[in-house]
């Protein structure tokens, strides 16, 4: 037996809206968690009245997770911490896990109040703006200090040993999906009727924050050039800042009937089902949860070659990469698959095998409990988790 069921882990989280990727992984932790001999529950810091939230809340009931809401009103608000140290007690928390700056730097203070072991999740440090410097430095100082970084692709696992952080405490362990609830259960008609689907329209998908990380509007113009060759369109799916800009783009190419805003998708699986091809254009990423859901529900993808996502689509082996930035290898990338329905094939089925073989959450969780009981000496880590194996 691993460890005792009276253990508790407590992941924290600052979260503004739906969140994004790690809520998929941090939901979903307590399910796994439970059968290994943990307890596990999520603090989540959000905006006062942020109505994102509630969707948060329901995400976390439908995964079985126990979520515990905290109003943040800003840095200086002492009341978070009087909170989470309050919690920290009251669940007699052995581990606190944090999974961004501001989760890291609250760990390390909490600890003042409440004697825990720190570990963190390193998810990616992408998105870009004029405060976001000085965020990722506080980050890189915390990770300092905590007995236990995990890094979810390759690079960010070198770039946490290139800033100081030592191979003993840092390990590279690749995010999961559950291939049980990932898994296909409607061909792409039946799923589109929900979406409306046109039955003679080949349809390109996107998921992620509307944000400039993520290149949609590189997307956008690389689908507006194919939509005159074949009948496509283009659904993206998500909510963001760049709501608006991206709108403006797709009236001026006067591509409104062929390319959709979708906004927030509930349950992706549907959306996930409906596509013929699922594209990711990112220009920074880690590791992203919408690709591994995309190939667990045997979508072909595309995808930009950065960060962790080689370890994942191997170029014409199950799916297609091309460079980050780049219209014209998107566009071409996306036609050849377009064209080619054996391709499509080939590579949905070899992206479901890549998803079983290496990316269950099941084993990703395994290799974090060998962390924790590595970290509460309870024994040696088990598995090879400075691979990402």
């Amino acid at each position: 037996m691993n460890s005792t069921p009276s253990t508790e882990i407590l992941h924290a989280r600052c979260v503004t809206g739906v969140g994004g990727g790690p809520e998929k992984t941090i939901l979903n932790s307590r399910r796994f968690l439970s059968a290994l001999g943990y307890n596990c529950a999520c603090a989540y810091l959000h905006p006062v009245g942020d109505d994102g939230f509630r969707v948060l809340e329901r995400r976390a009931e439908a995964a079985g997770a126990l979520l515990v809401g905290i109003p943040d009103r800003g840095p200086f608000d002492i009341r978070v911490i009087r909170r989470l140290s309050q919690l920290c007690r009251e669940r007699k928390v052995a581990i606190w896990h944090g999974h961004d700056y501001k989760s890291n730097a609250l760990g390390l203070l909490v600890r003042w109040f409440w004697p825990m072991k720190l570990v963190t999740t390193v998810h990616g440090w992408v998105e870009h703006t004029w405060r976001t410097p000085l965020y990722y430095a506080i980050d890189r100082l915390c990770l300092q200090r905590y007995e236990q970084v995990i890094c979810v692709s390759q690079d960010l696992y070198q770039e946490c040993l290139r800033i100081g952080i030592e191979a003993s405490r840092c390990h590279w362990v690749n995010n999961g999906i559950d291939t049980e609830q990932f898994r296909r259960r409607q061909t792409w008609l039946d799923a589109g009727q929900r979406f409306r689907r046109s039955a003679d329209r080949l349809v390109i998908g996107a998921m992620g924050r509307l944000s400039e990380e993520k290149g949609f509007d590189l997307l956008i113009r690389a689908v507006s050039r194919i939509s005159h060759e074949k009948k496509v369109e283009l659904w993206i799916a998500g909510e963001g800042g760049q709501r608006a800009a991206l709108q403006r783009l797709i009236d001026e190419l006067g591509q409104s009937e062929r390319i959709k805003l979708l906004g927030h998708v509930d349950d992706t699986r549907p959306f996930y089902e409906a596509l013929d091809v699922f594209a990711l254009s990112s220009i920074r990423e880690g590791l992203p949860n919408v690709l591994l859901e995309a190939m667990a529900l045997e979508v072909p993808v595309v995808a930009t070659r950065i960060a962790g996502i080689p370890s994942l689509v191997q170029d014409s082996d199950n799916g297609l990469l091309v460079e980050p930035g780049s219209v014209d290898a998107l566009q071409a990338a996306l036609s050849r698959m377009l064209t080619d329905d054996l391709l499509r094939r080939q590579f949905a089925a070899a992206g479901r095998r890549t998803i079983e073989n290496s990316f269950s959450f099941e084993r990703r969780m395994q290799k974090i409990v060998a962390i924790y009981d590595a970290l509460l000496t309870r024994q040696t880590v088990r598995t090879s988790i400075a691979s990402g194996s």
